[in-house]
């Protein structure tokens, strides 16, 4: 049934396709009836929580932040079964993003390329849709669905200053997300995967961890990288890692590699600049996350994203080293069935 529903809505627009499935899918979450038939039908079970220090997350499945950009759409999400999710990309103030249309389907490669560039309507907005969410689902909450606030800087943010952006991001919603994610590696905000670089990242973690709230009561923070590092910059990843004791590495984000493709070269050249995920992604991001673990013997946490259609998928993940995985397009491609068929691997 998922087939054909995606096909049907593959002929149409994506971004407005998404905007739109996610309003329907809202109006049946809103209803009793459908509510109790959608969490039948998706909500994994039979699962072990997976705790990691002071999270415990209900299984091993997490949405991958840019599908849920404003915080609109947890009542769904946490219908449907995910362990946790990450908002965002938040900025401090809301941008536009890049121009329509940002986000194109290859489905020859069952991957996305997107150049959203971190739209979203600011930290301020996502706060306010937070504090509803959490007067019905506090903390002390026991099998909840958890949240991660994904973290960036604003467009017009000089590099020099993006430390700002994030400690603002950080402070505002620290009270009301389990974890953050730090994203210095989307390709689509120009200069922002310069903030890779190490000395940036040691100055970066430096400021949010020196923040009052976090002194009184430190939240994890991961770090999302780039599948398109070298092998030399992967090791400085490593040691930072090491020398601050990061709570946690996402690999991977996007890739600007468009290697392997089986669509045209000109409907790729067509379709422009962009970070590519899905399918392609698969191998690069299990190298990146194997390479992590054994290069930090399990002492930091690895949460693999990239090309987890199936449950194998995330096996693979699993043996070379993640505790976790996310997903993003393969829940485009596969529904929401993919939650439940993940879940139990773990």
């Amino acid at each position: 049934m998922y087939t054909l529903i995606r096909n049907i809505l593959f002929r149409f627009d994506a971004e407005a396709v998404h905007h739109f499935s996610m309003r329907i899918l809202h109006t049946l979450v809103s209803f009793g009836w459908t509510r109790k038939l959608i969490r039948q039908s998706f909500y994994p079970s039979n699962t072990k929580r997976i705790t990691l220090g002071k999270l415990a997350f209900r299984n091993g499945v997490m949405l991958a932040a840019g599908f849920d950009k404003n915080a609109q759409y947890l009542d769904i999400l946490d219908t449907l079964g995910f362990g946790a999710v990450e908002i965002g990309t938040v900025t401090p103030r809301p941008q536009a993003g890049n121009p329509q249309p940002r986000l194109f389907r290859l489905p020859a490669d069952q991957a996305l390329i997107n150049r959203m560039g971190f739209n979203n309507q600011g930290v301020d907005a996502a706060v306010e849709r937070l504090k509803t969410w959490r007067s019905k689902h506090p903390l002390t909450e026991t099998n909840r669905m958890l949240i991660g606030g994904n973290i960036g800087k604003n467009k017009d943010t000089a590099n020099e200053s993006a430390a700002d952006d994030y400690v603002r991001c950080y402070q505002a919603l620290h009270p009301w997300v389990d974890f953050f994610t730090v994203n210095v590696s989307s390709p689509n905000t120009p200069g922002l995967r310069a903030l890779q670089d190490r000395d940036q990242l040691l100055h970066l973690f430096e400021q949010l961890r020196a923040t009052p709230e976090h002194q009184q009561a430190p939240k994890p923070i991961w770090l999302k990288i780039a599948p398109d590092l070298s092998e030399e910059q992967l090791h400085d990843v490593v040691q930072l890692a090491q020398s601050i004791q990061l709570d946690g590495i996402v690999a991977t984000n996007t890739t600007i590699d468009r290697t392997g493709l089986h669509t045209s070269p000109a409907n790729v050249e067509a379709i422009g600049a962009g970070g590519l995920s899905g399918l392609p992604l698969r191998e690069r991001s299990t190298d990146v996350v194997q390479f992590l673990h054994q290069q930090l013997g399990g002492t930091v946490p690895i949460i693999a994203s990239g090309g987890i259609f199936t449950a194998s998928d995330a096996q693979a993940k699993r043996k070379a080293g993640a505790v976790l995985v996310q997903v993003w397009t393969g829940f485009i491609y596969r529904g929401p069935k993919i939650i439940r068929e993940v879940a139990e691997i773990f």
